[in-house]
C-alpha cells in the first residue's frame, strides 16, 4: 500500500485543515508528490513540511492567486496528474437572513473557487490527461436546512463537475466529485457549540441518518482510501460522477 500513488503528482487545495489536511498528511506516504494550497500560510506550511509535501499560499476565489499558485505548484512537481479541490466554507443561517456579503463569500470560495482551480488544472492536464476531484455535498443534491448559501454553492459544484466532465473527456481529463460526511475538527467545534439537549437530538438524528455506524466517518479509515483510489490510474474510466463517502446517508443515484 505504501506505493499506491507512486509518482502521482497531486495538488490539494484546502490543505491546512479538515479533509484536505488529512490528504496532505496521508498521500506522500502512499508515494505521491504533493503540493498543498491554502490561504492559511503558517498552518499550511507546517502541515505540508511535516508530511514531506510542499506548500504554496493561494486564495482560491481570486484568479491571479490561483493561476500563480498553480504555475508554481506544477513547476515544483514537474507536471500534474491530479487536482483534489477540497477548499470550502460552510457558514449557516436561515435562508431569509443570509447577508449578501456572506452569500458572495460562500459562492466565491466554493463555486468560483471550483471554477478557477479546475480551469487552472485543465490547462496543465489537457495535453496528457489526468484527474480532477471536486468536493460536492449532500447539501448540493437535496438541500440542507440553515445552510442555503452552502447548499447553493455545492449545487453549482455538482452541475459544473458533470458539465466539465462531458467537455473535457476528449482530452483524457476526468472530472468527478465526492460528497463526504467525515468527522473533522470543524465538526468538533460545531458539537461543542451545542447545548446538551441539542447534542442529544443531533446524535439521535445521526443514528438514523447514517446506516453505517450512525455517525460521521473517520478521515484515515473511511476517507483517505477512497480518495487514493480516485486519484490513481485505476479510476481513469469514471467521470461525471458524484461519489458519496457518507456511510449511506445520500445513496446517490
Amino acid at each position: 500500500m505504501s506505493d499506491k500513488l507512486q509518482g502521482r503528482r497531486i495538488i490539494i487545495t484546502g490543505g491546512a485543515s479538515g479533509m484536505g489536511e488529512g490528504l496532505v498528511r496521508a498521500f506522500p506516504a502512499l508515494g505521491a508528490e504533493v503540493v498543498s494550497l491554502d490561504r492559511a500560510e503558517r498552518e499550511g506550511r507546517e502541515i505540508a513540511e511535516s508530511s514531506k509535501a510542499r506548500f504554496v499560499q493561494c486564495d482560491v476565489s481570486e484568479q491571479k492567486s490561483v493561476d500563480a499558485a498553480f504555475a508554481q505548484a506544477v513547476d515544483s512537481l514537474g507536471g500534474l496528474d491530479v487536482l483534489i479541490h477540497a477548499a470550502g466554507i460552510a457558514p449557516g443561517g436561515a435562508a431569509e437572513e443570509i447577508p449578501l456579503d456572506t452569500w458572495n463569500r460562500v459562492m466565491g470560495i466554493n463555486a468560483t473557487g471550483t471554477f478557477l482551480t479546475n480551469q487552472a488544472a485543465f490547462r496543465h492536464l489537457r495535453d496528457g490527461g489526468g484527474q480532477i476531484i471536486n468536493f460536492a455535498s449532500a447539501a448540493g443534491v437535496q438541500g440542507l436546512t440553515n445552510k442555503a448559501a452552502y447548499s447553493a454553492s455545492k449545487g453549482a459544484v455538482v452541475a459544473w463537475t458533470r458539465t466539465a466532465a462531458q467537455e473535457w473527456g476528449k482530452y483524457g481529463v476526468t472530472v468527478n466529485a465526492i460528497a463526504p460526511a467525515i468527522w473533522t475538527p470543524m465538526y468538533d467545534k460545531t458539537r461543542a457549540s451545542m447545548t446538551t439537549e441539542q447534542l442529544a437530538a443531533h446524535d439521535a438524528y445521526m443514528a438514523k441518518a447514517v446506516p453505517l455506524g450512525g455517525k460521521l466517518g473517520d478521515v484515515e479509515k473511511d476517507f483517505v482510501p477512497v480518495l487514493a483510489f480516485l486519484s490513481g490510474e485505476g479510476a481513469r474510466f469514471m467521470t461525471g460522477q458524484i461519489f458519496p463517502v457518507d456511510g449511506g446517508t445520500l445513496m446517490m443515484r
